[in-house]
């Protein structure tokens, strides 16, 4: 239960990093200086194997699938049944 909780936290860490290097790219693309905190981000990022990268991104589009979906079916599934 220990790893199944531990592997969940690693996840997320991923996640989140994957976040703070996606903003850092788009801002480095626009000629904007990177902070250091920024920097490091990237450099995590790059470094992470391709498995994990395939698992947080995965994980970031089948949330925000399933939050899209379940939102939606709350707003326009009121409108079908009027």
């Amino acid at each position: 239960m220990t790893e199944e909780i531990a592997d969940s936290a690693e996840i997320f860490d991923d996640l989140y990093l994957g976040l703070r290097a996606g903003g850092a790219l788009r801002k480095q693309r626009r000629g904007e200086p990177l902070t250091a905190e920024e920097r490091e981000a990237i450099g995590r990022w790059q470094r992470l194997s391709p498995w994990r990268k395939g698992v947080a991104i995965g994980a970031f589009a089948f949330g925000t699938f399933g939050l899209g979906f379940t939102l939606g079916g709350l707003i326009f599934g009121r409108w079908r049944k009027a």
